[in-house]
């Protein structure tokens, strides 16, 4: 049995008589929580200040994705008299979402963008520029930007346009009459979303800087130009956010993908849930806009600067100031354990290969799938697709499959959240040449990650597969920390190939021996190895569990956990997101710790150890696609596998887990109130401890 200590700042309580039940903290609340903590990362003097910057987008990107869904759900929650959520609870979400915007904006103005300034990285309004700099504006304004735009005066025959989910409108407040002698006053500027948010001034212009403008600040100064004849009397930039998941009755079409590509035409034009104008737009404005979008004052959001902070990323992107970012990694190609210019094939026979994301290449995985295709003795590949990106190296190497002859089998899932489009075009582009294309199973999205090939070898048929807590995405896999999981072991591919056909076929195969897949059993295996620990707990003995997912939801899996606590048994929990468990409570939850790290890398491997006693066979650990969400559980195709040698159980301890549960640099303690604390200021990252290992 292998021991995993807890912090030294968080040893295991003695558990406490129940002191009653216990109330769940809430989802929304959580998911603020955790964006308060990236908003954190940009406060930090010891973080490159573009990449402070870039925690700032992250936060603002996280908040449209916030309100396009979380807040979407809670509003038609409340038109549901039996759903138990108020106008109150709408409220008192949309309160803490305010309170985090305004810090993000004061940090914005007062804070990075002074610091910027000081590094020789100017953002320039119009009053800042000098003769020069205008004219140069001015100039971009008259070539690049008015042929594009189309101002739109409002009368009874030029109604309010359809404004685009998240795109950049302009409204203003016009004085005089038209070319036609009324005296429509408002007019609405829709900016195109091709136009770059973010201009660099040429060098020349501000000499030693480097010099940005703001297409906001473009079209600000020069709006009037768009109304010859007319005074401009107030104005403001806008955006609305607008419910974005893509709702199709899947018991009801018959061709999934042509209803997902119908939707995306629409999807722009959803419910309004939030609207933003800048903090001097007049009340006037702002509410003929409330108006407009059928939204109440709640939903208006008055921020200090640009209403997209996420374009900003085209400034990082632009900059010159190396300096100024993370120094350059390097992800390590495994040669212990994978040697160059050897055959991956050769090597799985020889026993399994454990890769650690993104400290280690994801290049192999590439590579096993390129000698695939290569290999003229490889007969099949069956791989499923969630998120792969526009651009995939992936994709491109099964399309090859496809033309080399190779039977190709891939399961793409059209309904992952904002990769629909992407998917779809893949799917289509498969199809074209030749590949066997589903769409995993109605009512359920495919989110288990599997690469299966099959390859003749003299008079056998042999199996290789590869198993992932994430993505099929060369480029995430640079940006997420997860855990690949390369075999040829004939148990683990033959359940891996009974998925697959299971997908393929909606016939029942027989139960898999090695993998837990959802939404059969893992669930269930998950509370039976929690209750095996709180029995071990009960009985005096050895009794540990401690899990590292991104989000802990699922009330059945809490109700164990807290269980288990209460029995004695030492838990803690690694939960990069939303958790409605509070740790700590007298009486409740004494022996539970819950902990969040948030770095350079975004969490997101899936790992839970258990131990019910001291040896060997008395413990076990499941590396997994799946949070501990109710969906993960029971509305999605999710995979977790366990990891029987020891010396790769060790690894995954090692690596995995103790860094973060002694992390003291970049972890986040919950309390039984739902609030964060920091743990330290300095010492130990457990991302930087794993990259100094690579």
């Amino acid at each position: 049995m292998i021991e995993i200590r807890p912090s030294a700042a968080a040893e295991p309580a003695v558990a406490a008589a129940p002191a009653g039940p216990l109330k769940l903290l809430n989802r929304e609340r959580s998911i603020l929580q955790f964006n308060r903590r990236v908003l954190a990362q940009a406060q930090r003097d010891d973080v490159p200040l573009l990449e402070r910057l870039r925690y700032l987008t992250i936060v603002s990107s996280n908040l449209d994705e916030f309100f396009e869904v979380r807040v979407a759900d809670i509003i038609e929650a409340t038109r549901q008299p039996d759903s138990g959520v108020s106008r109150h609870d709408l409220a008192a979400v949309a309160g803490a979402a305010h309170e985090l915007i305004d810090e993000q904006y004061a940090l914005f103005n007062d804070v990075l963008m002074p610091a910027l300034q000081r590094q020789g990285l100017v953002v320039l309004n119009h009053a800042d520029r000098n003769a020069e700099q205008r004219k140069w504006v001015a100039r971009f304004f008259e070539t690049q930007v008015r042929p594009l735009l189309v101002p739109v005066s409002l009368d009874p025959s030029h109604p309010f346009p359809l404004v685009a989910n998240k795109s950049l409108n302009f409204i203003a407040r016009l004085s005089g009459r038209d070319a036609f002698g009324r005296a429509n006053q408002i007019a609405i500027v829709k900016v195109p979303r091709v136009l770059p948010r973010v201009i660099r001034l040429p060098d020349a212009l501000t000499p030693g800087q480097q010099g940005f403008v703001l297409l906001t600040s473009v079209i600000r100064a020069h709006l009037a130009e768009l109304f010859p004849g007319r005074e401009v009397e107030s104005f403001s930039q806008f955006r609305v956010t607008r419910d974005s998941d893509l709702e199709v009755d899947e018991d009801d079409v018959t061709n999934l993908r042509q209803a997902l590509r119908s939707g995306l035409t629409t999807r722009h034009f959803g419910l309004a849930i939030r609207l933003e104008v800048v903090n001097t737009c007049p009340p006037e404005l702002y509410s003929f806009l409330l108006e407009q979008f059928s939204l109440p004052e709640l939903a208006l959001y008055r921020v200090n600067g640009p209403v997209n902070l996420v374009r900003l990323n085209q400034l990082i992107d632009q900059a010159d100031a190396d300096g100024l970012r993370f120094p350059h990694f390097e992800a390590h190609w495994p040669a212990d354990r994978l040697p160059r210019g050897q055959s991956i094939f050769e090597r799985l026979r020889a026993g399994d290969v454990l890769l650690h994301h993104p400290f280690e290449s994801f290049e192999p995985v590439v590579q096993f799938l390129r000698e695939a295709v290569e290999d003229p003795d490889v007969l099949a590949i069956k791989q499923t697709i969630y998120r792969t990106g526009a651009q995939s190296v992936l994709m491109d190497l099964l399309i090859e499959a496809v033309r080399r002859g190779k039977e190709v089998l891939a399961v793409v899932e059209l309904k992952a959240r904002f990769d629909e489009e992407a998917n779809i075009n893949w799917a289509e582009r498969l199809e074209a040449v030749g590949a066997q294309v589903v769409y995993g199973i109605v009512g359920l999205k495919t989110h288990a990650k599997m690469l299966l090939v099959t390859r003749r070898e003299g008079a056998r048929l042999r199996r290789y597969v590869h198993l992932s807590t994430g993505n099929y995405n060369p480029r995430t896999a640079r940006l997420y920390t997860d855990l690949g999981f390369l075999s040829a072991d004939a148990a683990v591919a033959a359940d891996a190939d009974a998925v697959f056909l299971q997908l393929a076929s909606q016939t029942k195969v027989r139960p898999p021996h090695q993998l837990v897949t959802a939404p059969f059993a893992l669930h269930k295996r998950m509370l039976r190895h929690i209750n095996q620990v709180a029995a071990a707990a009960r009985a005096g003995g050895v009794a540990r569990i401690v899990v590292k997912i991104n989000a802990l939801t699922d009330p059945a899996l809490i109700a164990a956990l807290v269980e288990a606590g209460q029995a004695g048994a030492s838990i803690d929990l690694i939960v990069r997101g939303a958790c409605m468990l509070p740790p700590g409570l007298p009486g409740l939850t004494d022996n539970i710790r819950v902990r969040s790290v948030v770095g350079r890398f975004l969490e997101h491997s899936r790992i839970a150890y258990f131990a019910w006693g001291e040896g060997d066979d008395d413990e076990a650990l499941y590396l997994s696609s799946a949070d501990w969400m109710s969906r993960n559980m029971f509305r999605r195709i999710e995979l977790a596998w366990p990891l029987r040698d020891k010396a790769l159980r060790q690894r995954v301890i090692d690596e995995g887990l103790v860094p973060y549960l002694h992390d003291e640099r970049e972890a986040w303690t919950l309390d039984g109130e739902g609030r964060y604390r920091r743990v330290a200021e300095g010492g130990l990252s457990a991302q930087q401890a794993l990259m100094r290992r690579y």
